[in-house]
């Protein structure tokens, strides 16, 4: 395995996302077509530039060269994308625009745009309204309607069931599942995210709903600044209220439940074993998107992320199977081999000076300028904590905290798990 790349070599996020900016102004207009109810079999001729023009060709894009390892030859899915989540490089990506259903993966936009909002420990009484619209099928971590839960309960659900009744609960906290979509989209563009188009706050299949490898990336990248999306996403197992019952005694007793994470990258499976380093992030599967998946790891003191959307072959666990071969590669061709573009910040680190959003910063965002000491995620077994490994580094930006050219706080347990 090649040695990590010198810190001094990676070019700071703000000064690359700068010059870069200059090249993203006319082909902006790409980005945002009027999406389609159902996305064609083939990827469009003509797609976003955001992050390099290489990133709008259909195909996939990588430089080879000498010690730069082969591309795994048996990946299917329809588009991928293999990034350095520090830096931004993109080492090499397959129709990285392509605009396709996003399934669950979009709950990771939902969570960026709205975890901050809510203290953990805010409770909340469940009325009919919040379960309202719900689509048929959908994954539920089984709320119910009278019972109270914390915010962090919900958080779970989200994050380790793919909760679609977590989702709508919360988002009737936010005002409602109209609001929270339009706060999504504000939030997409904000990001650059301009492939995305939300109709749903939970990922649910609706007629135009669509995002890409590329956007969805960027969503886990935002979504890793804030301590608290880091360890929901990387909790494995966790306790889930229950229903309220009388005891022997005659008093009124929370019952709970265990609910796992569906990120078999994280939780393993008979024929997918737990990825070495793996630390979050999301995970989804409707009929028009297929398997959908974004996830990051860190080993040997890099960071990748790694989105692929819904494979063409159907085996078990395909989704898994494909982007642990593209962790593979990106950490053997890390340092090697030359980017073929990148992960931009959000706008207002490069100086378009974006309405700054109260809601990003403050005392529940969830981003601090220190490094975290401990925390925890309840009932994960210790595989929820968060060890700071470096200084976190902050620069803020027109009322939003982006991480420059540092490491995060990733889980450390997780990290240093062993693949099987």
């Amino acid at each position: 395995m090649p040695a990590p790349k010198p810190k001094a070599s990676r070019v700071p996020l703000v000064t690359s996302a700068a010059l870069l900016s200059l090249s993203l102004a006319a082909p902006a207009a790409l980005a945002a077509p009027t999406p389609s109810a159902t996305p064609s079999a083939t990827p469009p001729a003509d797609m976003s530039t955001v992050g390099g023009t290489r990133l709008g060709q259909p195909g996939t894009q990588v430089n080879p060269a000498t010690g730069v390892p082969a591309l795994p030859t048996d990946v299917t899915a329809r588009s991928w994308i293999v990034s350095d989540a520090e830096s931004g490089e993109v080492l090499a990506a397959h129709n990285a625009h392509w605009r396709l259903p996003p399934a669950s993966t979009l709950k990771m936009l939902f969570a960026d745009t709205v975890l901050p909002r809510f203290p953990k420990s805010t409770p909340h009484k469940v009325v009919p309204a919040d379960l309202a619209g719900i689509g048929a099928g959908s994954s539920m971590v089984g709320i119910k309607e009278g019972q109270t839960y914390t915010v962090h309960d919900l958080w779970l659900g989200v994050f380790l069931r793919s909760g679609n009744d977590a989702v709508h609960v919360l988002s009737a906290m936010n005002g409602g599942v109209e609001r929270t979509v339009r706060d999504m989209q504000e939030h997409a563009d904000e990001l650059q995210a301009l492939d995305t188009h939300v109709v749903s706050p939970d990922g649910y299949d609706q007629p135009g709903q669509v995002s890409s490898a590329y956007d969805l990336s960027l969503f886990a990248r935002s979504g890793l600044q804030k301590k608290d999306f880091r360890e929901y996403c990387s909790t494995v197992r966790a306790a889930f209220p229950g229903d309220t019952a009388k005891n022997a005694k005659g008093k009124s007793v929370r019952g709970s439940f265990e609910i796992q994470n569906t990120n078999r990258l994280l939780s393993g499976d008979t024929d997918v074993p737990v990825y070495q380093g793996i630390a979050g992030v999301k995970n989804g599967n409707t009929t028009n998107a297929g398997a959908t998946f974004t996830g990051v790891a860190e080993r040997n003191g890099r960071v990748l992320l790694v989105t692929a959307m819904n494979p063409e072959k159907k085996e078990h666990n395909e989704v898994y199977k494909e982007t642990a071969k593209l962790f593979d590669w990106g950490f053997q061709a890390a340092g090697k081999v030359t980017p073929v573009g990148e992960l931009v910040p959000p706008k207002g680190a490069v100086g378009t000076s974006p309405e700054p959003r109260a809601s990003a910063v403050g005392k529940d965002a969830g981003v601090s300028s220190k490094p975290v000491a401990a925390a925890s995620a309840q009932g994960s077994g210790g595989i929820g904590t968060a060890l700071a490994i470096a200084g976190g580094a902050l620069i803020l930006l027109t009322g939003a905290a982006f991480l420059v050219n540092r490491r995060w706080p990733l889980p450390d347990l997780v990290r240093r798990r062993p693949r099987p």
